[in-house]
Parts: C-alpha cells; sequence; structure tokens
C-alpha cells in the first residue's frame, strides 16, 4: 500500500510522520523549505503535559536538552511586591515546557531523518492534487517536477496551507484578535525559571524562562495601534526590566524581536475524502494563553492511529469521520471559550456575563490558560461511541490516562504513556501486587489467562497490560484505553463480550467492503519501498 503524504515539514507534519512510523506506516514529507529550521528565538512554543509526553516518544531529543520548566507562574498584581503575588505550584511532570520552535523543529527532523519509514523531501513545492478510489496523487515542483502517490494526504502546511486551498476548504474566522511585541533577551530577573504574568490594565506583559538565560517576553498591544519602532520596543523593555529589577534596568543583550498577530480561525472541514487537514492549516489561536502547536501535536496523535488502523487493517469512514469531529469540536471549544473570555479582560465586561458560573479573577482565568487548565487550556476530552463505565475511575471516560507504571507480559515495566502511539488500543488489568510478583506467577493466574484469550479475539490488535493500582479503581478493574491514550471504557473484571463491543466501537466499526480491497489487511507492520514516485 502507498505511504501517506504529510505536505509540511514544521513540528505537526514531523510529528505525525513519526507518530504513523511507530505503528509501522510509511510517509512521506514534502517540504517547501530546504530542510533548516532558522534560529528564532523570539519564536516559541508551550507544551503541556500530554503533548511533551507524546513529543518525547516520538524521539525529540531537543526537550533534554533546551526544554525549560515552569517551576511556578508568578500573577503580578498593580503596585504589589513580587514576593506577596500568588504563585501556582506543580509537579515538574506536570508543568509546561517552554522552548524555541525551531530547537523543537530541528529535534523531530533530527528524529524522522534517520527513521527508515519516513522520507524527507527538500524544496518541494505542491501544487495540484487528485483523488480517486485507490489513493491520492500530488504533484510539486522545486528542485525537480514529482508525482507522488499516496494512501491518505495530509495538509499540516501551515495557515496560508495550499492543501486547504487545493480542497476548496473556506477558513472563516477573525483577523487581528490580539497583536503582541515580542523579544527574546539574555539577562538576569529576579525569579529566575519563573513564568510571569503582569497586569496593569491596559498593560499585560508575560516573560516565560528560556534555557541559558534566556527570556522571552512579550506585550500585549493595542489590536489597531501603530506600528512598533526598534526605539520604542527597546524603550518598551528597558522600562519592563527597570520596573521589575527595583527601578534599574539590569544589564541585557537583545537577541531577537518581532509583533506577533493573532487570529482565531477554524476550517469548515478538516477532511475531503482521503484528504486531511491538520494543525495550523485546520485552525488558529493562541489568544489568552491557548497554545497553537499544542493543538497541532494534539492533531496528529489524534490522526496518526486512525490512519494507522485504516492503513494497515482498512479503516470505516466514521473512524476517519471521527478525526474531524473529535478534533474540530475541541478546538472549536478552545476557541469559543477564549473569544468569550476576550470581553472580560479586555473590555472590562462582568466575568459571569461570559462564562457561566465562573468567580474567578481574570489574572487566574489568564494563569489558566497558560498552564494548561480549565476552557482555555484542558487537555481534550473525547465522547466514547459507547458509553461503558462499569468502574468509576478519577478519570472520565474519553479523558486521558494517568501515566501508571505498567508491566507487560515480556515482565517489562515502562510508564504507561510510554507505550501509547504504537497505532494499537491498549488494555490494562489493576491487579495489585503484581508489580513484585515474578510474571510467570500472575501471568497464568487469577483473570489473566481469560482476560488474554478476550484480548487475542478482539476485532483489533491490542496489547495486554498488568498495573499494580490506577487512581480510583478497585482491583480486577478493567481498562481499554485508545492509542493516544483516552480512556474509552471501564469493566468490573474480564468480560469478554462487552470487551469486543467496545473495542468493535472504538474503531467505528469493521471497514468497509469498498475500504478492505484497497489492500489485504495486515495485523503486523510492514516496510515497503521508498520513494513513492511516479516517473
Amino acid at each position: 500500500m502507498d505511504p501517506v503524504i504529510v505536505v509540511g515539514a514544521g513540528p505537526v507534519g514531523l510529528s505525525l510522520a513519526l507518530a504513523l512510523a511507530g505503528s509501522g506506516v510509511p510517509s512521506v514529507v514534502l517540504d517547501e523549505g530546504p530542510g533548516k529550521d532558522l534560529p528564532r528565538p523570539a519564536r516559541t512554543v508551550v507544551l503541556h503535559e500530554d503533548t511533551s509526553a507524546m513529543v518525547h516518544r516520538l524521539g525529540c531529543t531537543t526537550l533534554r536538552d533546551e526544554g525549560a520548566l515552569y517551576a511556578a507562574w508568578r500573577t503580578l498584581r498593580r503596585r504589589g511586591r513580587a514576593d506577596d503575588a500568588p504563585r501556582t505550584t506543580f509537579e515538574d511532570r506536570q508543568a509546561p515546557l517552554h522552548l524555541p520552535q525551531h530547537a523543537l523543529a530541528r529535534g523531530l527532523r533530527d528524529s524522522a531523518g534517520t527513521h527508515p519509514l519516513i522520507q524527507l523531501v527538500t524544496d518541494s513545492k505542491l501544487d495540484s492534487l487528485e483523488q480517486d478510489d485507490g489513493g491520492i496523487t500530488a504533484h510539486t515542483r522545486g528542485a525537480e517536477t514529482t508525482w507522488w502517490r499516496g494512501s491518505y494526504l495530509v495538509g499540516c502546511d501551515g495557515a496560508r496551507s495550499t492543501v486547504r486551498k487545493l480542497l476548496g476548504i473556506r477558513f472563516p474566522g477573525r483577523t487581528a484578535v490580539e497583536r503582541h511585541a515580542v523579544a527574546a533577551l539574555r539577562t538576569e530577573l529576579p525569579w529566575p525559571g519563573e513564568a510571569l504574568l503582569h497586569r496593569d490594565p491596559p498593560r499585560e506583559t508575560t516573560a516565560r524562562p528560556l534555557p541559558d538565560g534566556v527570556w522571552r517576553l512579550d506585550w500585549l498591544l493595542p489590536a489597531c495601534g501603530e506600528l512598533v519602532t526598534p526605539d520604542a520596543l527597546v524603550t518598551l523593555i528597558r522600562d519592563t526590566l527597570a520596573a521589575w529589577c527595583g527601578g534599574t534596568t539590569p544589564p541585557y543583550e537583545l537577541l531577537d524581536t518581532g509583533v506577533h498577530t493573532l487570529h482565531h480561525r477554524l476550517a469548515r472541514r478538516w477532511r475531503e475524502r482521503r484528504a486531511f487537514l491538520a494543525g495550523d492549516a485546520a485552525h488558529l489561536l493562541g489568544a489568552l494563553g491557548t497554545q497553537g502547536v499544542d493543538e497541532g501535536l494534539r492533531d496528529a496523535e489524534n490522526l496518526a492511529w486512525k490512519l494507522s488502523l485504516a492503513w494497515h487493517q482498512g479503516g470505516s469512514e466514521a473512524l476517519l469521520d471521527s478525526y474531524e469531529d473529535e478534533r474540530r469540536t475541541a478546538v472549536a471549544a478552545r476557541l469559543r471559550a477564549a473569544d468569550q473570555a476576550m470581553p472580560v479582560l479586555r473590555g472590562g465586561g462582568g466575568l459571569r456575563t461570559y462564562l457561566p458560573g465562573a468567580t474567578r479573577s481574570g489574572e487566574l482565568l489568564l494563569t489558566d490558560g497558560h498552564l494548561g487548565r480549565g476552557p482555555l487550556g484542558a487537555a481534550p476530552t473525547y465522547a466514547p461511541p459507547v458509553a461503558v463505565r462499569e468502574v468509576p475511575t478519577d478519570t472520565e471516560p474519553g479523558g486521558q490516562v494517568a501515566n501508571v507504571p505498567v508491566t507487560a507480559p515480556d515482565g517489562s515495566t515502562v510508564p504507561l504513556r510510554d507505550l501509547l502511539g504504537r497505532g494499537r488500543p491498549l488494555v490494562v488489568l489493576v491487579a495489585p501486587g503484581t508489580g513484585v510478583w515474578d510474571r510467570r506467577h500472575w501471568l497464568g493466574a487469577g483473570l489473566m489467562p481469560r482476560l488474554a484469550a478476550a484480548v487475542s479475539a478482539l476485532p483489533v490488535r491490542t496489547e495486554l497490560l498488568v498495573a499494580d493500582g490506577y487512581p480510583g479503581a478497585p482491583a480486577h478493574t478493567v481498562l481499554l484505553i485508545r492509542p493516544d491514550g483516552h480512556l474509552a471504557a471501564t469493566f468490573a473484571g474480564v468480560r469478554p463480550a462487552e470487551l469486543y463491543e467496545a473495542a468493535d466501537a472504538l474503531r467505528c466499526g469493521a471497514p468497509e467492503s469498498a475500504r478492505a480491497e484497497l489492500d489485504p489487511p495486515s495485523t503486523t507492520p510492514t516496510t515497503p519501498t521508498h520513494p513513492a514516485v511516479i516517473d
């Protein structure tokens, strides 16, 4: 079967290719540029717990080398002293990661460049595509003119997406909902390693730590204000640093500057037959602490396992449609929350008028967005196709599972999230005490033989694991987990028929005959030959 064509080699496109490769699906990544990521310290990304775990699984070493933890988020109030400011603290594993976008892209590109299932093609600009019942054909121009044949195609080619335009998909929304002046500089602030949010309406300033003593500073600008001149930006920097450092501007080295304009847009459709949209090609957001790259990575993780199932075994149309249903709904909710909150935070309206039941201050609402909590920042929950919840746990169905240690039948014990992203669901049996038993004792004891037989009979290839415990779950609870780490169902003990029904619902039913004819079903990854070029 032909590889998946990924258009765009930014963080989302590279992550999608790596996620597909992790489940044995080959891809061709078409990069319009030369394959180099120019350093721009003022262009950074924030990754929350789920997306940073995903990127780590994909082999991006820059998370370890250059990622800076938000050890705490301070909210500085008007005329308030920093030492008296409210603090939000959390464990390191829950802390957002902040790093330059070029460092993230470089780490992902390095990982993709060494993977045998990924072909990176530079200087290739897409200019046409054609679809038929058997696949999709793309034409690129650049160093050489080439036709590419793929099973599916995903446009990860940014806000001005050529894929979206070729598919004729509208991209409505709002332009310039916020403008920020941005500067990256090396200096010492009184709060090393801590992110700051300073509100003195109408002025709003954020400062985020980066590696090597570098900070990114953002100043909210009037929506229709004048251009920010270099002299005006230097004055803004000096005044801000002086206000934070006792009235004296500390020494600093200015590394990069820019003006960042935020738009809120949402593509009408995210799928057109065999073509899909992801990342900025599908949505633009970023106001009030929402994170566009975060959402793009979630697009990639959601779509990768569905394309993997379709590639290996044939996927139902409903399964492929569920990508748009789930991800567009989640991003639309984020945009709606930001649009509702903006009049409150920018125009002085009543908070209850726009966010019913909310009583928190604007500062805390903004903090939630930056920290990945609440409607502005929390990880999405997807409604399971079959609401099976025989056993309540601390994770609601559709929510992201806790990262508990699990043991595989080969005896290895690893964090649960390390086993995600392989294109297959997980079944976890909660069996206290197994963590200290030799596998030969528990593999053939208790519920395991019956559960192993039930798992082997499921309609999709599934990995069986054991956990010593799971938050809120009693012994003998069985968890069915999607390949992207969202909880699908919980059962009290071994229920083969119910487990089969839930697994079948997870894949949205059996593949249609037309899709099954595309390629013989396979349950094991294959290694096709590259490149998929039509001469």
